[in-house]
């Protein structure tokens, strides 16, 4: 090759260099801006003194190095305190893997019903969409209707003229009960997006398998056990993976259910009362990356001992 031509196709891969940078530069300054810069500096005021005082000056705030970690640890909303006080480190644990197991079991239960053809099966499918696609604002406020502690409150009132209680029931401000409803609600909330992806892979399972099986003599029990659930484990993983990190991270459904009373007190409500209550935003920069520490450690446990396993069965 011609020492022109090297210099030809040294300067093609320039161009190409040039033009590659200049396609991915808004997408990567969007990235920086909007998820690294704001994940650094909740890591930098983690382990400073910001508060209203210095708000104005935050990059001088004072180094308290982990002084914020104690303070939270320590804090009596954060760590257990007994049967009837939880607090928010075990009920965000408690919280997540119970709305996340419920919410992939009911969209599986929900994903073999609408994988069989029947009359109406759009519409069907249509409406289990409903909980997922609605404002949580809005399902929210149905909620709190329905669950109103007043006697016009929906399901009081329904109670009370079948005579199955005598007094108007507080569900939504009851220790133990408020935290299982909203367990239940973010389920029932959630599990369209499970349904979703269990639909999916289900309906690429090839029929040849289950038609081998009934003659083989396999009820529907077992053709459920060996193949519908061995050919479903990849999508359960990942489906349990990041519906786990998403109810970790949750505020909302919470915090507009109960506020974070009653018992129901997870670390992102935490956070959100050390920070914007309280004005510590050094106390709530550090629940939010304790809350990160959790969340970090159980991925680890459960994509090295969970997914391996499915792997090593595959």
């Amino acid at each position: 090759m011609s020492l022109l031509s090297k210099k030809k196709t040294r300067s093609l891969q320039s161009r190409e260099t040039r033009l590659a940078w200049a396609l991915i530069s808004p997408t990567a300054l969007i990235v920086f801006s909007l998820i690294v810069f704001p994940a650094i500096f909740s890591i930098w005021v983690s382990f400073h003194d910001v508060s209203l005082k210095n708000l104005g000056d935050v990059f001088h705030a004072p180094f308290v190095g982990f002084e914020n970690y104690k303070k939270v640890i320590n804090d009596y909303a954060f760590k257990f305190q007994g049967p009837n006080n939880w607090g928010a480190a075990l009920t965000t644990v408690v919280y997540a893997f119970s709305a996340t197991s419920l919410a992939i079991i009911f969209g599986l239960i929900a994903s073999l019903l609408l994988n069989r053809p029947f009359k109406g099966r759009g519409i069907a499918r249509a409406i289990f969409l409903f909980p997922y696609v609605a404002p949580i604002v809005s399902i929210a406020f149905v909620w709190r209707w329905i669950l109103d502690p007043r006697e016009s409150g929906v399901l009081n009132d329904i109670l009370l003229r079948l005579n199955v209680i005598d007094t108007p029931k507080a569900y939504l401000a009851t220790r133990g009960l408020a935290l299982l409803l909203v367990i239940l609600l973010d389920a029932w909330r959630y599990f369209p997006f499970a349904m979703l992806m269990i639909l999916s892979r289900l309906q690429a399972i090839d029929g040849a398998l289950y038609e081998a099986a009934k003659i083989d003599g396999a009820n529907t029990i077992r053709q459920f056990i060996h193949i519908t659930l061995p050919e479903l484990r990849y999508v359960l993983g990942a489906v349990f993976l990041l519906r786990l990190m998403w109810t970790f991270n949750k505020f909302d459904d919470i915090f507009l259910y109960t506020g974070g009373g009653f018992g129901t007190k997870v670390l992102p409500v935490l956070t959100y009362e050390f920070s914007f209550r309280l004005y510590d935003f050094g106390r709530g920069a550090a629940t939010a990356m304790i809350l990160l520490l959790f969340l970090a450690v159980f991925m680890f446990i459960y994509v090295r001992l969970v997914m391996k396993k499915v792997e090593n069965a595959s």
